[in-house]
C-alpha cells in the first residue's frame, strides 16, 4: 500500500484574481509548482538529458522533452497528440498505471534509450514507436495491439514488449517479430509481474534481459488458485460484475516461476525456485558479464530474504547472501554489479539502520561502504573509473533527502561527502557512467528546480530554475505563501516523532483556531519533509486553519526500531503517537482544542477511523478516504509482513480491526470511497457504513462512480477537495479570513 491521495500533491495549476488560494485554481492549468518534470533520465552517451511534462493548458498530458548538453538548449522531442489523438486504453494497461500511480496522466508515460543513445522507444496508448533522436518527426510504429512493457535490448539489438500475457521480441534489423511464449492465457502470465509484486514490491516489470543480449529471464506466474473477489465496478451509465484474483492475507498467492530463453532460438530453461513454492520472487538481475542469474527468493513470512546465482549455462545454484529479521525484511534496488566479476554493491539493515556493503561473487563481504548512526535511501550510482559510490540519505536531517558519496574501497564509509548543499529535499538522477547527475530540489518556500551537475555537486547549468518571476503560475500568490515550521516530540518509548505546522493566515497568537491534521502513519511513505508541500495544505492555512502533520512510529526512512514498533499490531502505536500530538496541539495558546479535524486517505484513511474511534474526546471531524477497515481484507504480501497471517495473530488482526474500537466514534465523519477501487475494495466501506448503521451513528458518506483507489479523475478529484473543505469548514467553522 502506497499513499494514493498523493493525488492530492498533483494537483497544482491556472490563473486567479484573488492572491489568496482557490480550490479553482488548485485544479486548473498551468500547474502552480511550474513547470514540473518527470522521468529524468541521462543517454547512454551523455549529450542529453530527457524527462517528461505536461502541457500548459494540460498539466496531466505527457510530452517529451529533451535538454541539449553541448549547446544548453531545450525542446520537445515528441508531442504524445501527434502520436496517438486520442488514447484508448486497455483494461490491462489502465490497471497497470494504477498500480504505478500514473492514471491521472496522458500521452507518453514512460520511455527509454537505445545503449548508443542514438533512439528512443516511447509506448503510447498500446503502440510502441522507435525514434530518431536526430529526426523525431519520423516515428517508426514497430508494434501495436496493447503492448505493454516495452524495453529495448542492451545491445540494442532488439525490442521487447509483453501482449495478451506473452512475451515478445523485434530483432531490429530485419523488422520481424517473434513471440518467445504462446501459452499466456486465462490465469497463466508470462512476462509480467503479478498483482501484489506490482503493488507492494514495487515490480513493474516481469522481464530482464542479460546485458550481452543472449537472453532473457522472464516470470511465469499461473493466479489458478489465487480466490476470486466477485465486486461490482459501479460508473455513471453502467455496473460491471468483476472477477479479480485478489490474494487477501492468509490466502493462497499465484504460483511464480523464473525462466530463461534465448531471443534468437526461443530455447527456454526453467530455474529452480527452490522446494518451498510458496515464496515471493521480489527482484531478478543478470551479472555483468551475463554469466550469472541472480535472483531474490522471499519467504511467504518475510523473514528471510536470499540472493541467489544461477550459472546461466549449467543452471546450478548458490546462495550469496541471506538476510533475516525477526519482523520482515525489506526489498529494494540496490544491487549493483561491478565490472570484470569484481563482485556487487548490496544494502542491508543488519546493523538496524540501512547501509551498503561491498560483496565479492562468491558472497563473502569485503567491507561497508558506508556505516554510522543514520541510514541510506537508496543507491543512486556506481563509478568503477572514480572509486565512488552516490547514495541519497537523511544523514544530517532526518527531514531532509541529500546526496553522499563514498570511496568504494571503504575507506570513509562513517564519513560520507554530502554532495548536494541545500537544505531540503534532492531527488537525483545519475548519468550511467556517473559523470553528471540531475538534480531536482525544492523546499517549502521554493517549487521543483531541476539542475545538471558535477558530480561534485557543482552546477553545469540549469535544466528548469523554475523562479517564483512575474511570469510564473505561482507568483500572485507567493506574497501569501506561508512558512512552513518543523518540531519534534517524544514517543511513549522515548523515539523521536517528526512533526511540520503552518500556521493560519493573518495569524494572530491571542486567537485560538481550529487544527486541520493531515495523516497517513502507514510504513513507507514519509509524511514530514522540508519541500514543496501539497498546496491544498497552504489553501487550509489560508482559510484559517493550523495545518499540522506528524510522523507516527512505522513511518519510512527511520532505523528499524523505530518501523518495527507496529509490527503485529497495526493502529496501536500508530494512533498512540497521533494522539500525542494532538495533544500536543491542545497545549498551544492559538489552538482551539475542540475544533481539531483529520484527514487521512488510504492507510491515512485507516488512521482517521481508528482515531476518531479512540480519540472522539479530542477531535471534532474527521475524513476518511478509501480506508482500510479489516486487515484481513488487504493483500498478502502488505498485511503479512506487518501482521503475519490471520491464523497466526488472531488477536492482533481482532485489536487491528476498526470495528474492534467503533463503539468510540462520536464525532462527525466524511467517509469517501471510489466505487471501482481494485486495491482497497469497497467492502471495507460497505462493512464500516453497516457497522455504523447498526449503532446508529450517523456519518456523511461520497461514493464516487468508477473510481480507483487513486480517483485519477481530475474533475472527481476537485470534488474531493471541494468536499474536503466543505465538511471541515461546516464542523470547525474557521474564522473567515479578509
Amino acid at each position: 500500500m502506497r499513499t494514493a491521495l498523493s493525488i492530492l500533491a498533483l494537483l497544482a495549476a491556472g490563473t486567479a484574481s484573488a492572491d489568496r488560494l482557490t480550490l479553482d485554481r488548485l485544479h486548473s492549468d498551468p500547474a502552480l509548482a511550474g513547470n514540473g518534470v518527470r522521468a529524468l533520465k541521462v543517454s547512454p552517451d551523455g549529450a542529453r538529458v530527457t524527462f517528461l511534462r505536461g502541457r500548459p493548458d494540460n498539466q496531466f498530458q505527457m510530452d517529451l522533452w529533451e535538454f541539449n548538453l553541448k549547446d544548453k538548449s531545450t525542446r520537445r522531442l515528441v508531442d504524445s497528440k501527434v502520436l496517438v489523438a486520442e488514447e484508448n486504453l486497455s483494461d490491462a494497461e489502465k490497471a497497470r498505471r494504477e498500480r504505478e500511480r500514473t492514471a491521472a496522466l496522458k500521452g507518453i508515460i514512460n520511455y527509454s534509450w537505445s545503449p548508443d543513445g542514438k533512439r528512443l522507444l516511447v509506448p503510447i496508448a498500446g503502440n510502441l514507436y522507435l525514434i530518431d533522436v536526430a529526426k523525431p518527426d519520423a516515428a517508426r510504429l514497430v508494434a501495436s495491439g496493447n503492448v505493454t512493457d516495452p524495453k529495448i535490448s542492451p545491445k540494442g539489438k532488439y525490442v521487447s514488449f509483453v501482449r495478451d500475457q506473452n512475451l515478445y521480441v523485434i530483432d531490429l534489423a530485419t523488422g520481424k517479430e517473434k513471440a518467445l511464449t504462446t501459452d499466456g492465457k486465462g490465469t497463466l502470465h508470462n512476462g509480467e509481474a503479478e498483482f501484489v509484486a506490482q503493488e507492494e514490491m514495487h515490480q513493474y516489470t516481469g522481464y530482464y534481459w542479460a546485458p550481452d543480449d543472449s537472453a532473457i529471464a522472464y516470470r511465469r506466474y499461473d493466479e489458478a488458485q489465487v480466490p476470486v473477489a466477485r465486486r461490482f465496478e459501479i460508473y455513471a451509465d453502467r455496473t460491471d460484475v468483476i472477477e479479480q484474483r485478489y490474494p487477501a492475507a492468509g490466502d493462497k498467492n499465484a504460483i511464480v516461476e523464473l525462466r530463461i530463453v534465448d531471443p534468437v532460438s526461443g530455447a527456454t530453461k526453467e530455474i529452480d525456485l527452490g522446494a518451498e513454492k510458496d515464496i515471493y520472487l521480489v527482484r531478478a538481475d543478470f551479472s555483468a558479464d551475463s554469466k550469472k542469474l541472480l535472483f531474490q527468493r522471499q519467504t511467504r513470512d518475510q523473514k528471510k530474504l536470499e540472493l541467489i546465482a544461477v550459472d546461466t549455462a549449467t543452471l546450478a545454484q548458490k546462495v550469496l547472501v541471506t538476510e533475516t529479521a525477526k519482523t520482515w525484511t525489506d526489498i529494494n534496488d540496490d544491487l549493483r554489479f561491478l565490472s570484470g566479476g569484481r563482485g556487487f554493491v548490496w544494502s542491508s539493515h543488519r546493523t538496524g539502520r540501512n547501509h551498503l556493503y561491498l560483496f565479492d561473487m562468491d558472497g563473502n563481504v569485503k567491507h561497508a561502504l558506508t556505516k554510522g548512526e543514520w541510514g541510506i535511501d537508496n543507491l543512486l550510482a556506481v563509478d568503477e573509473q572514480a572509486g565512488k559510490v552516490y547514495f541519497s540519505s537523511n544523514k544530517d536531517a532526518i527531514i531532509d533527502k541529500q546526496t553522499y558519496a563514498v570511496s568504494l574501497d571503504g575507506r570513509n564509509a562513517g564519513k560520507p561527502v554530502r554532495v548536494t548543499q541545500a537544505d531540503g529535499w534532492h531527488d537525483t538522477t545519475f548519468a550511467r557512467n556517473g559523470q553528471l547527475f540531475v538534480d531536482t530540489w525544492s523546499d517549502p518556500a521554493n517549487p521543483p528546480q531541476v539542475s545538471i551537475r558535477k558530480p561534485d555537486g557543482a552546477i553545469l547549468t540549469w535544466l528548469e530554475k523554475n523562479e517564483v518571476n512575474a511570469s510564473h503560475p505561482y507568483y500572485q500568490y507567493k506574497s501569501d505563501h506561508l512558512p512552513v515550521e518543523y518540531g519534534t516530540l517524544q514517543a511513549s518509548d522515548g523515539q523521536t516523532l517528526y512533526w511540520s505546522m503552518i500556521k493560519p493566515y493573518r495569524f494572530d497568537p491571542a486567537k485560538k483556531y481550529p487544527v486541520y491534521l493531515s495523516t497517513y502513519g502507514g510504513p513507507g511513505p514519509q509524511h514530514v519533509s522540508r519541500k514543496w508541500g501539497d498546496p491544498f495544505d497552504m489553501f487550509m492555512a489560508q482559510q484559517g486553519y493550523v495545518v499540522f502533520r506528524l510522523d507516527n512510529r512505522g513511518s519510512g526512512r527511520r532505523e528499524r526500531a523505530f518501523t518495527d514498533a507496529i509490527y503485529r499490531n497495526l493502529g496501536k502505536v500508530e494512533v498512540q503517537d497521533q494522539l500525542a500530538g494532538i495533544d500536543f496541539l491542545g497545549k498551544q495558546a492559538f489552538v482551539d482544542p475542540k475544533r481539531i479535524g483529520v484527514y487521512g486517505w488510504s492507510y491515512g484513511g485507516f488512521m482517521t477511523l481508528r482515531l476518531l474511534s479512540q480519540g472522539s474526546d479530542k477531535i471534532a471531524a474527521g475524513v476518511s478516504g478509501a480506508p482500510v477497515t479489516d486487515w484481513a481484507l488487504y493483500d498478502t504480501h502488505y498485511t503479512e509482513r506487518f501482521m503475519d497471517k490471520p491464523s497466526e495473530n488472531k488477536e492482533g488482526y481482532a485489536d487491528s480491526t476498526v470495528f474492534k474500537h467503533v463503539d468510540g466514534l462520536k464525532s462527525n465523519l466524511l467517509l469517501i470511497h471510489g466505487m471501482a477501487d481494485d486495491n482497497v475494495l469497497f467492502t471495507n466501506t460497505t462493512k464500516m457504513i453497516d457497522a455504523l448503521v447498526n449503532r446508529g451513528v450517523q456519518f456523511e458518506l461520497m461514493t464516487y462512480p468508477g473510481a480507483k483507489h487513486g480517483v485519477s479523475d481530475r474533475k472527481q478529484r476537485k470534488h474531493v477537495q471541494v468536499g474536503i473543505d466543505a465538511f471541515f469548514r461546516k464542523h470547525l467553522k474557521p474564522d473567515t479570513v479578509q
